[in-house]
């Protein structure tokens, strides 16, 4: 179609160059057409050929060409189909607004952003109002960290207990004992589980007399009932998943089939050496074999030695600096003035938090990934991503996975086997849990409070509200605002002002 100069008419764009003026900002749009228009002139205009084939390679130019005699054939230049198109997108009354489109913070928004910038700021400031806190605190009290923090001349006193770890082994040595006895058919089955309750019983009886002996210092005992808590846990699954292997072992006898979910190489043999690597692998769950990694990282191992040595400073330094002259300064929460105990809690509950997440980078991921590396421990999912939590009941699911799978596989799924309904295992699994957590804080400070078994036993009407407020509001922000709220900021803080006065009343009362 021939066009005069007295009816001028638009040459049809090219459907792409229509999409992109569209789809796109302007000013990419100009950038775009700058670019085409510098490198077409460079190329066309004949006093700037030679300067041009600097820029342009020989390939392109000649594609250029094959393209240009495709279009000249049609009786239309390229150049000719791409003016007008720039020539509109420039215009005044060209339309700014085509599309329906949210503020990037309205709550239909907000999640399909990205909030990089945000989080750097949020980190600017937290380093600046934290900076300006340390330094007003060491203003204020000086240098609080004594020389004998982590190690004195008092700590000699705690060699009963060091005696009491350095023997714990004999117990998964008679649990193996037991169980070379089964596999040689000297004992029966119901003797052996008599004889592995007398075992797991015994391990677990033993340090908590230790303790309670001992005038020893409250870390100590923590540490001990901490290694104390574990090897009874790994002497249970080493109990039980033979007791379970055995059973299978005799379904595969009467001809039966093992589920394709036993991706592994299936033996009921009992041997001292997997003993042995279970016992000082990380994880609390028994079976012959693990997924190995092919080599050490030595030098890996080295850096995460260093910043668990960097973590652990700087979280002394937070209860030498902070917590301990916050606690000493307090009251009992549920005695004297709510108001005056309401600000203790909140004073108490940001470095009370540094030092719990401080606690959880040191243990769960740089010391069982320390841990893993020399072992060639292949499965190190320790945690996953409990900070975003929606409820209670995903976060116990989350932060500490080698609990989790202890619990499901020895308690919640035993128990649903045996007629539990779903509810009933939940609240024994977090009985189980508050009984252990109060014996790895009550039995170290001498006395039993209970608030840590309350404390957890708490967590069963928490888990049913989250999970109400998830439904109801259909926004996972309410629910992991709520577990952030009652677990680190009033949960935790208040359960440390109620363990250190009960145990200054406690010792007040001795002297």
């Amino acid at each position: 179609m021939q066009n005069s100069d007295d009816n001028p008419t638009i040459r049809r764009r090219p459907a792409a160059a229509v999409e992109k003026i569209l789809d796109s900002d302007s000013n990419a749009v100009i950038d775009d057409y700058e670019n085409i228009d510098e490198i077409r002139n460079g190329r066309v205009e004949s006093g700037e050929s030679e300067k041009s084939s600097k820029f342009v390679s020989e390939e392109s130019i000649i594609n250029k060409e094959v393209e240009d005699e495709k279009v000249k054939e049609n009786g239309e230049s390229s150049k000719d189909m791409e003016a007008p198109a720039v020539k509109f997108s420039y215009r005044p009354s060209a339309p700014a607004h085509r599309r329906i489109k949210e503020s990037p913070l309205s709550s239909d928004a907000i999640f399909k952003q990205s909030h990089a910038g945000l989080l750097n700021l949020c980190i600017v400031v937290l380093v600046a109002v934290n900076s300006r806190l340390i330094i007003e605190n060491l203003m204020k009290y000086g240098w609080l960290i004594r020389s004998g923090f982590w190690f004195s001349s008092k700590s000699l006193r705690d060699w009963p207990l060091l005696m009491c770890c350095l023997s714990l082994p004999i117990f998964p040595l008679a649990a193996f004992l037991v169980e070379k006895l089964v596999q040689q058919r000297h004992v029966s089955e119901c003797v052996a589980v008599c004889l592995h309750v007398v075992i797991t019983t015994a391990e677990i009886l033993y340090p908590v007399l230790v303790i309670l002996r001992c005038d020893s210092a409250v870390q100590s005992g923590v540490i001990l009932m901490l290694f104390t808590c574990i090897v009874w846990l790994k002497l249970v699954s080493y109990a039980h998943s033979n007791y379970d292997m055995r059973a299978l072992a005799k379904s595969l006898a009467k001809g039966e089939t093992l589920s394709s979910y036993w991706n592994m190489d299936y033996s009921d043999d009992v041997s001292f050496k997997n003993l042995v690597y279970f016992m000082v692998a990380p994880t609390l769950c028994y079976q012959p074999s693990y997924p190995r990694t092919a080599c050490i990282r030595k030098g890996w191992v080295v850096r995460q030695l260093i910043k668990l040595v960097i973590f652990s400073g700087f979280m002394g330094f937070i209860i030498e600096q902070y917590i301990n002259p916050i606690v000493q300064n307090s009251q009992h929460p549920l005695k004297g003035n709510l108001l005056y105990a309401i600000e203790r809690v909140l004073k108490l509950s940001v470095p009370n938090l540094y030092v719990w997440l401080c606690m959880f980078y040191c243990f769960f991921h740089l010391w069982l990934n320390i841990l893993a590396e020399l072992l060639r421990f292949g499965d190190r999912e320790f945690y996953k991503d409990w900070w975003n939590a929606k409820t209670v009941e995903e976060y116990w699911r989350m932060w500490n996975m080698p609990v989790h799978k202890w619990m499901v596989r020895h308690i919640y799924f035993p128990c649903l086997r045996n007629g539990i309904p779903k509810g009933g295992a939940v609240v024994v699994s977090f009985l189980v849990s508050a009984i252990f957590h109060e014996l790895c804080i009550a039995v170290p400070c001498h006395m039993f409070k209970l608030w840590a078994f309350i404390g957890i036993m708490f967590q069963v009407p928490l888990v049913i509200i989250t999970k109400y407020l998830q439904n109801k509001f259909k926004n996972s922000m309410v629910g992991n605002m709520v577990f952030w709220c009652f677990f680190c900021i009033v949960g935790q803080p208040m359960c440390v002002l109620l363990y250190y006065h009960d145990m200054m009343n406690r010792k007040a009362d001795a002297n």
